[in-house]
């Protein structure tokens, strides 16, 4: 099951008020939403967005559950299009955002869709859980993208240190074969890094599969875009939660949050981590990362 990470904190950082009308981006099976519904009651109005519609459709049998809710819309979409998402709604501005930009528990352990390297399942790696003919996919990256994009997506979306020897041999292997699957990518990895590397505690292939998985779904790109627009959808002091989950992703959001000093409010300078107790419950959630802004 997926728990929710950093659920205190970030329930608590948006301030909720009944009425409200407050947006979760990355609804998953509900984990946020619960709790958001549970406060700004049936008045209220909640918009679930969220790119996996399985994952979609599990929430809203949850939620829907519920006592007194406020009115739910389940959008099947990715966040970046929340401008669009609004005004098809005829909503102006919303009371606020909460956007946990980590992958699900379901995801990585459930989807068959690659996400993971302990089972063996076609590179596919989207966030859709039926993806389109024309969408890319990881498959398409190690098998059609060239050297150097490749060794620049592991170097610069995961700081994979050995991201030049992993390209160099993926592009070696796949000129023999194509490279369909995770155990596939996993042999293609372990042979290009050094011993050592490859009995570290965290797993040699974790950077790969992120960055991959990263570059699948243009996830810094919609990360940007749902940024650059809260200052025009957030309401007068309204917040977004924004939870991240490795460096590169808060990088990101800590200096486009800091570019707009002028509209949006820093609520700590600080990102706010898991305490011990939830990272024993939830050892996942070690990575992660709360920012809160208010729009002035």
């Amino acid at each position: 099951m997926h728990i929710p990470v950093l659920l205190h904190e970030s329930i608590e950082g948006l301030h909720l008020k009944t009425g409200g009308v407050y947006v979760d981006c990355t609804t998953n099976r509900g984990g946020h939403s619960r709790e958001i519904a549970k406060r700004i009651g049936a008045e209220g109005i909640l918009i679930c967005i969220d790119l996996d519609q399985d994952a979609l459709a599990e929430a809203r049998e949850s939620l829907e559950m519920m006592k007194d809710i406020p009115k739910i819309h389940f959008i099947h979409s990715n966040f970046r299009h929340l401008p669009k998402i609004l005004q098809d709604l005829k909503i102006v501005h919303v009371d606020g955002i909460l956007a946990d930009l980590g992958i699900s528990s379901q995801e990585l352990d459930e989807s068959g869709r690659g996400f993971t390297f302990h089972n063996d399942e076609p590179l596919l790696m989207t966030f859709e859980s039926k993806p389109e003919e024309d969408m890319t996919t990881a498959y398409d990256i190690v098998n059609f993208w060239s050297e150097s994009t490749i060794a620049d997506i592991l170097f610069g979306f995961a700081d994979e240190r050995y991201a030049r020897r992993i390209a160099k041999r993926i592009i070696e292997k796949r000129d023999s074969a194509p490279i369909k699957t995770t155990f596939d990518l996993i042999d293609i990895i372990g042979s290009s890094v050094p011993a050592l590397y490859r009995h570290k505690k965290t797993h040699f292939a974790t950077k790969t599969f992120q960055a991959l998985r990263m570059a699948t779904n243009d996830e810094l790109g919609s990360v940007s875009d749902l940024l650059e627009a809260l200052p025009t959808i957030l309401a007068s002091n309204a917040r977004a939660c924004i939870i991240t989950f490795h460096s590169t992703e808060d990088r990101i959001v800590k200096h486009k949050l800091r570019a707009n000093e002028t509209t949006l409010r820093m609520i700590n300078r600080k990102a706010i981590m898991p305490g011990k107790e939830e990272i024993q419950v939830n050892p996942r959630s070690r990575s992660a990362q709360l920012r809160i802004v208010e729009r002035i």
